[in-house]
Order: C-alpha cells, then structure tokens, then sequence
C-alpha cells in the first residue's frame, strides 16, 4: 500500500524536497506547522481534497519534516527554511503565490512575504507563530516531545478542542511518522529547551511586519491551547490590509475542527478580487 505522504521529489538546495502538487488554476504554497511526525499531508489533507478543483497547490515538506531529509549536522532555522522555500518555488517554476501557514508555518509565510514581497500575492495565517508571545504549556510540550504513543495521545489532545478527533489510529500514525529513521534526532535538534528562545527566534520585527501590504486572512481557534489567540490579535493590529476569522468550539486545528468551513473561507478569500493587493 502506497503511503500518501509521500508525493513528488524536487532538488531545493541541500535538500531533496518531498511535495504535493494538485490541481490546477493560481498557485497557492501551503506550509505546515511544527508537530512531531508533521508532513505536509498530514497537515492539510483535507484542505487539498477540498480545494484542488480552485488552485494549484503546492505542500512540500520542509526540511527535517516528514519526507523531506535533512543531512546530518543541519543547523536548522528561519532563514535555511527560507532558503529553501525560494528554492523550492524555483524549481516548480512559480514566481508568485498565495501563501497558507499553519502555525510554525505562518512565520515562514511571513518571512516569504517580508523577504520577497514581489513573490507572494495574499497571505493566509493560521494560528500562526511570527509575533512575541509567551511560550505556552501546550507548545512547550509539542517541541519538547518524546517518543511514546500515550505522549502522542497527549499533544493531540491538546491540539484539538473536539476530543473525537484524537482516536486510536491518528496518534499511531503520528507516532510511527515520529520514529522513522532520523527524525526524532532532526526534531529534538530543532527546538531544545529554553524554548522561549525559539519563540523569539521565529518572530519577526514590528517594523518588518507593519510593512507587509499583501491582502491577509488570519484565522484562529478561540480555544487553541498551542499559539495563543494574542498573536493573531497582534497581527491584526500590525498588518494593516487584514481580516480575522475565529472559530469557537476550535483549538489549534482549524483545517481539520472546521474543515469544510475554512476552506470555504480561503476560497472566498483567495478568489475575491476586492481583496488584491494594489
């Protein structure tokens, strides 16, 4: 049985990128957020089954995630994830994309849009990273994870406010993605203890972030225990041509807790032309 996690494989530097590639019409670059065992499907499968028939998507894995290796020795941060972002939209030929982050991903969205406003058209932030915050249990707990299948069971319960969601066959999926081959060494390496500082490290200046004029949805859970409801208020506030959407009874799995709704959302957003950056 194939695994669907593992897509198409493109040259990005040091790296050999794994990726999704669906559909057809405007590129929309979909960057996944930092959990143990997260690949790109993982995180956005259901949004890639909804909105496919509107967009070209473009998931990959970034590096020391999922499917997509980093070599032994790799000092992992914002700008080598950048780098490799460019890289990888380079090599897929898109010179301008919407761009969706998860959380994690959400600051690289911004770095992308902050780096390279020329490259990106409009940004979707999903409880996302990228502003000062103080670090939370839940997020503390996500980075510092240790392989076992009951601390699985824990970070996924802490992801969704729905229970439900967390059965049985997700945490071991999870699990087993979290002790193939190297990447819990890669992991552990990414965000070791004081976390705060890795917090502070993937924020972005005020002043850099006040700058982005690029159409912006955020979108956060009410109940999210991982990134704070606080740092989509604070991204409100900076980026000045931007929009909030919060889903109650919702924690810090939005694409999934409310799957049909966000991506009826993004659609909207994505399609609206009132919205384009001028």
């Amino acid at each position: 049985m194939s695994n669907p996690e593992i897509g198409k494989t493109i040259a990005t530097g040091d790296f050999l990128t794994n990726y999704h590639d669906l559909g057809q019409g405007d590129p929309v670059l979909m960057l996944h957020g930092s959990g143990p065992g997260v690949s790109a499907w993982a995180n956005w499968r259901l949004a890639l089954q909804s909105l496919h028939t509107n967009f070209r998507l473009l998931a990959p894995d970034l590096a020391g995630f999922g499917y997509t290796p980093a070599p032994p020795g790799t000092v992992h941060s914002r700008q080598h994830w950048l780098d490799q972002i460019v890289r990888f939209m380079d090599a897929v030929g898109v010179d301008k994309t919407h761009v969706i982050g998860n959380s994690f991903g959400g600051s690289m969205a911004l770095a992308l849009a902050i780096s390279h406003p020329d490259r990106v058209n409009k940004l979707v932030l999903m409880g996302s990273v990228g502003v000062p915050f103080e670090i939370t249990a839940g997020l503390d707990a996500v980075w510092g994870y240790e392989p076992s299948l009951e601390n699985m069971k824990a970070i996924m319960r802490t992801f969704a406010y729905d229970q439900s969601l967390v059965g049985d066959g997700l945490a071991q999926m999870r699990y087993e993605a979290s002790i193939r081959p190297g990447i819990q060494q890669a992991y552990a390496s990414m965000f070791p203890p004081p976390r705060q500082r890795w917090v502070d490290a993937m924020s972005h200046p005020e002043a850099e972030v006040r700058a982005i004029t690029h159409p912006t949805l955020l979108v956060h859970g009410r109940d999210d225990q991982v990134i704070p409801l606080s740092t989509s208020m604070t991204l409100l506030d900076w980026i000045d041509n931007s929009q909030l959407h919060i889903f109650g009874r919702c924690g810090h799995w939005t694409q999934i807790e409310h799957a049909a709704a966000f991506s009826r959302l993004v659609r909207d957003f994505l399609q609206d032309g009132s919205t384009t950056a001028g």
